[in-house]
């Protein structure tokens, strides 16, 4: 009975990892589209890593500040609003390391209020929990459509 209530423990944990992970997942496209970057950057380990288009830092401080020099601000409706569409994440948790990876599309509002679909990528993710929190140690950002 007590090796059964342990593996129950252990799967109850990874579920509970799991759901942290992906709730993780959300926070990352919600504070990025509202452009809460201090909040964004915070989403990241101390020597974690962001790869992206706009180059690569390590640290929440450095990601913040290459983000905020590169990113124009996400204009409010009516105006080309942009969001973030994070789908299908596989997440594979060890303990206190995890990696993810998820597909991303950008959601733009286009003329007459019609959505576009202009971009779709992929995100590879290490995770670690950190300070009782799971936390992006590198995160790898790559376009997939269009392959620029």
């Amino acid at each position: 009975m007590a090796e059964e209530l342990e593996e129950l423990r252990a799967r109850v944990r990874e579920l509970e990892d799991r759901e942290a992970i992906r709730n993780l997942l959300q926070e990352y496209r919600r504070t990025l589209d509202v452009r809460d970057l201090r909040a964004f950057s915070a989403l990241f380990a101390a020597n974690g890593t962001w790869s992206g288009r706009a180059g690569t830092a390590t640290g929440p401080d450095a990601i913040h500040d290459m983000l905020a020099e590169q990113l124009p601000d996400n204009p409010p409706a009516p105006g080309p609003t942009l969001w973030h569409w994070i789908s299908d994440p596989v997440i594979t948790v060890d303990g206190d390391r995890a990696t993810a990876s998820s597909l991303w599309m950008h959601v733009r509002r286009g003329d007459d209020d019609r959505p576009l679909l202009p971009t779709l990528g992929a995100y590879d993710d290490e995770l670690v929990r950190e300070d009782g929190r799971w936390r992006f140690l590198r995160r790898t950002v790559s376009p997939l459509i269009p392959a620029t």
